[in-house]
C-alpha cells in the first residue's frame, strides 16, 4: 500500500528495511527495500522506501540491515518472578513448588511484585517482547509497571479455592478495574490458578462471571502428563473435562502448557464455544524433563491457537520468546522424528498471529499492516551469525537472538533505541531488588501459599 501525503507529518517513518508481512491466506512472507508509516500508533501504511522519501515525518529510523517483525508476545509468564530465577534448580516439579517456590512466595509484598515486574519488562523489551499475559498476584502493582513502562499486557489476578470466595473476588475487581487502562494497552483476565487448585464450584461460578462481564479467563490446565493421569484417578475425569463440565470451555479461554492434553481432550477443544487458546513454554517443560509437549500440531488442526511463552523465570530462567519460537520447531520435529514436522515459518506463525490471538488482540497486533497498532521491533541481521540469508524465516527462527532486537516499538512510541533502554532504570531496580532478596527467599517460617500435590 502507498501512503498518501498528508499536510501534518506521520508520527515515525521505518525505512530502508524487510518487512515481514501476511498475505490474506495468512502467510508469512517478506518485502524488501519496504517503509512502515506510522501515526497516531497505528500503521498507516508498508510501502517502498523509495515511495516514503517523500513523506514528512516527526521521525525516521533508517534500517538497513534489520528486518521489522511484529512485536513478540510472551503468551504466558509471571513477569515478577524474574526475582525468583535460578533459587529452585534441578528439582522435579513437586519440589519445586513444595520446597522452594511456594514458602517464598508467601514472603511476597506488593514492593516485591514491582521490582521484580520491572525488572521482567527490561528484559521483554531488550528481546523484542511488546505484549505478555501475565498470571500473578498483587497486580495492581504490575499495572504500574505496565502503564510506566510503554509495553502492552493482558493481566489477571492470580486466586485458589483456599482464598475463599474472596480471592475470585479480587480477581473480578481488579479486571474490571484494570480493563483498558494505560490508554488501552492493559487487557484483563479472571485467573483461577488451575483445576487442582481451584475446585468446581469456583471454577463454574469464574465461568459465569467471564460471561456476564466479558471477560477471559487464564488459568493452568493439563500441564504435564502426571496431572491429567492423577485427575482421572481420583475425579474419572481429565483437566479438560473439568473445564467443560464447569462450562470454562465455554469462555474466552487461555490454557498454560497443556502438556497433559490427551487425544480425547481434543474434541471437547474443537466444540468449545468461546476462542481457546493454548500457551506453549517448551524450554521449561524440557528442563522439568516432562515426557511431552504442547500438542502443537494436533491443536492447530482441531483450529486452536498455540501461541508462544516463557512462563515464569523461576522455572524458564528467561524471557526470551525467541528461545521458545525456536524450541517449539525443534521438539515436536525431535519427537516425531520428522524435520518437516513444524518448519521455521510455521514457528513463525505461532511467534506472530497466533500469539495474538491467543491474547485476545488477533485484530490489533500480530502482523505490520495497515491498521494495525504499531507494535513492532528491528531484528539487526548484520552480524556474523546470521550470515549469509538463504531462507529468512530459518535465519530469524534458528540463527537470530533476542540480543539481535537492536529497537522496540508500541503504540509507535520507541521504548528501546539501538539497544538502550528509554523507559526502565534497570541498575536502580537491580539494587533496590537485591535490598529486598534476604527477606524474600526466607524459607524458615515453614509456610507456603499452596501444596502441590497432583
Amino acid at each position: 500500500m502507498t501512503p498518501s501525503a498528508a499536510d501534518d507529518p506521520a508520527d515515525l517513518i521505518i525505512s530502508a528495511c524487510t518487512v515481514l508481512v501476511h498475505d490474506d491466506q495468512e502467510r508469512a512472507g517478506f518485502a524488501e527495500d519496504a517503509a512502515i508509516v506510522v501515526r497516531g500508533g497505528i500503521v498507516e501504511a508498508v510501502t517502498t522506501t523509495a515511495g516514503a522519501a517523500h513523506l514528512p515525518a516527526a521521525e525516521r529510523i533508517d534500517a538497513p540491515g534489520q528486518v521489522a517483525l511484529p512485536g513478540l508476545i510472551n503468551c504466558h509468564t509471571h513477569a515478577p518472578m524474574v526475582a525468583l530465577r535460578g533459587l529452585a534448580e534441578d528439582l522435579p516439579t513437586e519440589e519445586w513448588f513444595n520446597d522452594v517456590v511456594w514458602p517464598v512466595e508467601s514472603n511476597l509484598a506488593a514492593t516485591d511484585v514491582e521490582l521484580g515486574a520491572r525488572l521482567a519488562c527490561a528484559e521483554m523489551i531488550r528481546a523484542g517482547v511488546t505484549c505478555f499475559a501475565d498470571h500473578y498476584f498483587a497486580m495492581d502493582a504490575v499495572a504500574r509497571v505496565v502503564e510506566d513502562s510503554g509495553m502492552r499486557a493482558l493481566l489477571g489476578e492470580a486466586f485458589f479455592s483456599s482464598q475463599g470466595p474472596e480471592g475470585r473476588e479480587r480477581s473480578l475487581e481488579f479486571a474490571l478495574r484494570h480493563r483498558g487502562a494505560a490508554g488501552g494497552r492493559i487487557t484483563t483476565a479472571l485467573a483461577p490458578h488451575a483445576p487442582y487448585t481451584v475446585d468446581d464450584a469456583d471454577l463454574a461460578a469464574t465461568a459465569e462471571l467471564a460471561r456476564t462481564y466479558g471477560l477471559p479467563v487464564h488459568l493452568h490446565a493439563a500441564e504435564n502428563r502426571d496431572q491429567t493421569e492423577t485427575s482421572l484417578a481420583r475425579h474419572g475425569v481429565t483437566p479438560i473435562e473439568v473445564l467443560e463440565r464447569t462450562t470454562l470451555l465455554h469462555t474466552d479461554l487461555l490454557l498454560a502448557h497443556g502438556t497433559g492434553i490427551v487425544d480425547s481432550d481434543l474434541p471437547l477443544l474443537e466444540q468449545a464455544d468461546g476462542r481457546t487458546a493454548v500457551a506453549s513454554a517448551p524450554r521449561g517443560y524440557l528442563k522439568f524433563a516432562w515426557p511431552d509437549t504442547t500438542p502443537v500440531r494436533a491443536l492447530g488442526d482441531i483450529g486452536v491457537d498455540v501461541g508462544l511463552a516463557t512462563d515464569g523465570a523461576a522455572s524458564n530462567n528467561s524471557l526470551d520468546v525467541w528461545e521458545s519460537m525456536a524450541l517449539t520447531s525443534l521438539v515436536p520435529d525431535s519427537a516425531e522424528g520428522d524435520p518437516r514436522w513444524l518448519t521455521s515459518r510455521q514457528a513463525l506463525h505461532h511467534a506472530t498471529l497466533q500469539s495474538a490471538r491467543a491474547v485476545g488482540l488477533g485484530d490489533s497486533v500480530g502482523s505490520i499492516a495497515p491498521g494495525r497498532r504499531a507494535d513492532i521491533v528491528l531484528v539487526d541481521l548484520t552480524g556474523p551469525h546470521t550470515q549469509p540469508v538463504h531462507d529468512l524465516a530459518a535465519t530469524l527462527v534458528h540463527s537470530a537472538r533476542s540480543a539481535d532486537v537492536r529497537t522496540t516499538i508500541v503504540d509507535g512510541r520507541i521504548l528501546m533505541r539501538d539497544r538502550e533502554l528509554l523507559t526502565i532504570d534497570v541498575p536502580t531496580v537491580v539494587r533496590e531488588l537485591q535490598e529486598r532478596l534476604p527477606a524474600l527467599v526466607d524459607r524458615t517460617h515453614g509456610r507456603r501459599i499452596q501444596r502441590y500435590d497432583t
